[in-house]
């Protein structure tokens, strides 16, 4: 991830010193959930770390679906701001596919919007930002040496945010690709074929040892607490696979949770996809203006 970092810090530099344009990043998070705190404390951090901009929407639990939208459009209006993140989940009271889609497909860094979305699925079609923890757990695999083409890969999972987005992106690196989902019948087999396994579940240690082909290049998506009566906490988080097993079979696996790696990774991906929309705002402005 420094490599990424300083090839993110590179870019910056050059938009602030030729075209005086500092790429923004905003985050609305609505409630007041422990991991989303945490995970904007890493965000400012990655931020400050490559010099751009971080904006943070603390809006309350309760605060009305028309006033999310309206905070939405005023960051799609604000020329600061070039990304806009909307942690999820969402309270039950708001609709997110309806918030999701309000973002401008110019600022969709987290890659949410269905316009990016059906690109991405689109043969010989590229969206305009990659979503970043697809991204990550692909780069996360070339950057370790591991081959994707025309390899065996089982995705578990088919959530909007990761299973689906990682099958397409395996898909357009030329593996072969299976979803396994809560209808699958008998997952084990399917998983024990697969040269590459990517895990997002959230079921807790449900891929076994047992269930991994020796050799096997695991990512572990999943983060689950279950209760652990020796942590102050109370609870430790695992994830969809069991580490200590899988330890001992795959030729290689990210370890939990969720990848210390992954994470920082996608964080950065968010970064990246924001300095991009920052120079694609550059571009619109000196075609208009000369």
């Amino acid at each position: 991830s420094m490599t990424i970092r300083n090839e993110i810090a590179e870019e910056v530099r050059h938009l602030s010193q030729k075209y005086g344009k500092v790429p923004g990043l905003a985050v609305v998070i609505v409630g007041n959930r422990k991991d989303s705190q945490g995970y904007v404390s890493m965000k400012r951090k990655a931020c400050a770390e490559v010099a751009i901009k971080s904006l943070d929407i603390d809006l309350p639990e309760d605060v009305s679906q028309d006033d999310l939208i309206a905070e939405v459009h005023e960051l799609n209006a604000n020329p600061d701001v070039h990304g806009i993140l909307v942690q999820l989940p969402l309270p039950k009271h708001i609709n997110e596919e309806k918030v999701l889609s309000e973002i401008s497909i110019e600022k969709d860094v987290d890659v949410f919007h269905p316009l990016n979305i059906g690109k991405l699925a689109m043969k010989g079609r590229e969206p305009l930002f990659l979503p970043c923890t697809p991204k990550g757990c692909l780069e996360l695999l070339s950057r370790s040496g591991i081959s994707i083409k025309g390899k065996k890969a089982v995705m578990v999972g088919r959530s909007n945010i990761v299973g689906l987005p990682v099958s397409l992106l395996l898909l357009k690196a030329d593996a072969t690709v299976t979803l396994v989902h809560s209808h699958s019948h008998d997952p084990e087999s399917i998983i024990r074929e697969a040269d590459i396994i990517i895990a997002a579940a959230g079921q807790a240690m449900m891929i076994k040892g047992s269930w991994i082909k020796p050799g096997a290049a695991v990512i572990d998506v999943g983060t689950n607490a279950i209760d652990d009566s020796s942590r102050k906490s109370g609870y430790r988080l695992v994830g969809d696979v069991d580490f200590q097993e899988a330890c001992k079979v795959a030729g290689w696996v990210t370890p939990v949770p969720g990848g210390v790696g992954l994470m920082t990774v996608a964080m950065l991906l968010k970064i990246k996809n924001t300095v991009d929309g920052a120079k694609l705002s550059v571009l619109l402005q000196n075609k208009s203006c000369c």
